[in-house]
């Protein structure tokens, strides 16, 4: 398997060196397209790339998923395949992902030895979670209809080649908020005579802490964080405006529903205590992802099957996955593999210095290869 798996690292780090934002992946599709179709797939291209290959006379059909994506991310690192582009790098694995998945369709056009339809799925901006919708809505699963879906990302710090999952919930939501306070500017020492919105937000950010930590039950693993507090005050000037930013997490549509009822509560309690003007806006840009159960459990007894060290019932993680649209549209699985525990293998995802493990290429390869043979029997 050497020649393979240097051909892999090969491509692993040429997509490396030249990294490309979400929706601008122009260079990584022609790239993945190029090879699918020399490895003799039917390849079509839309906001992602999109490779058929069928074996037999079997009419199942099951979809397996790639992100393409880099991220607004200066590269710190030193080798020789560091990003060429300044302020871009691959540090969350996209090009390993994407290359893991063009070596199973290597591995299973050259022996296809499985029943029915495999659906590769290249997608273009997961980071800020748009690019599964967007191929959802150019009809990507009317097109190409599947009856399962699965996906694998990296996970740095575990041991390499080790296969996470669970049933049910896997990944949080996430759900960007933001909060305008419309107070009264004033000369900061009089503050009697406005209504410094300073004050207003500070009174904000310390009432939405207490919605995990008194509104919710114990253990629902929400995340409430305001990340921004802009205001227009100045040395001697108490601000009339003030904006709140920030960030929650969810690990269920109900938990998600909850925390923007209590925030808008508080919100409108706010700005009737201090007969001021606020407004809320709360948008979920990644939903909860959810494994299903029977693929879930087809993706582990395949890992066992393979030899990996298998984690069956790992706890939802408190990261959100763009992977999720499509198991919201087909039953899916979504797995972690170990990408290594030291070195810059080891760092956290988007980190400036962390690395995708070239090592873990073949391996993932191979397992995908085995999960279409499982899946799609002859």
């Amino acid at each position: 398997m050497s020649d393979f798996q240097d051909r892999l690292s090969a491509i692993r780090r040429d997509i490396h060196r030249h990294p490309e934002l979400g929706f601008q992946e122009s260079r990584t599709k022609a790239l993945v397209a190029s090879r699918l179709t020399e490895l003799g797939l039917e390849v079509h291209e839309g906001a992602g790339v999109v490779g058929v290959l069928k074996s037999g006379t079997g009419n199942a059909a099951i979809g397996v998923r790639a992100d393409m994506d880099a991220l607004p991310i200066r590269e710190s690192s030193t080798h020789d395949y560091a990003s060429m582009t300044p302020g871009v790098m691959h540090a969350c694995g996209h090009d390993g992902h994407t290359t893991m998945l063009l070596g199973a369709a290597e591995l299973l056009s050259q022996q296809p030895d499985f029943n029915g339809t495999v659906v590769f799925i290249f997608q273009p901006n997961e980071e800020h979670g748009l690019g599964a919708q967007a191929m959802l809505n150019e009809g990507v699963l009317d097109n190409f209809p599947i009856q399962e879906v699965y996906a694998i990302h990296n996970l740095p710090g575990a041991a390499l080649g080790q296969l996470s999952t669970r049933p049910g919930q896997i990944c949080a939501s996430e759900s960007l908020f933001e909060i305008k306070i419309c107070g009264q500017g004033g000369h900061a020492s009089m503050p009697h005579v406005g209504v410094d919105a300073i004050t207003v937000g500070a009174e904000l950010v310390m009432s939405l802490q207490t919605i995990v930590s008194r509104k919710l039950a114990p253990g629902a693993g929400a995340v409430v964080s305001v990340t921004e507090f802009i205001t227009d005050g100045q040395r001697n000037v108490l601000p009339g405006t003030a904006t709140l930013k920030g960030d929650v997490r969810a690990r269920s549509p109900q938990d998600r529903e909850s925390v923007a009822q209590f925030m808008q509560q508080m919100v409108d309690g706010a700005a009737m205590t201090h007969q001021i003007e606020i407004s809320m806006s709360f948008n979920p840009e990644f939903i909860e992802t959810i494994n299903a159960l029977t693929p879930t459990q087809a993706a582990i007894d395949v890992a066992i099957e393979s030899g990996l060290d298998t984690q069956p019932n790992i706890p939802p993680m408190s990261f959100s996955e763009d992977f999720a649209h499509f198991c919201a549209a087909v039953p899916g699985c979504f797995m972690l593999l170990g990408n290594g525990d030291s070195g810059a293998h080891a760092k956290p995802l988007h980190a400036s210095d962390y690395d995708f493990n070239d090592e873990l290429l073949s391996i993932g390869a191979q397992y995908w290869a085995s999960l279409v043979r499982n899946r799609l029997p002859q």
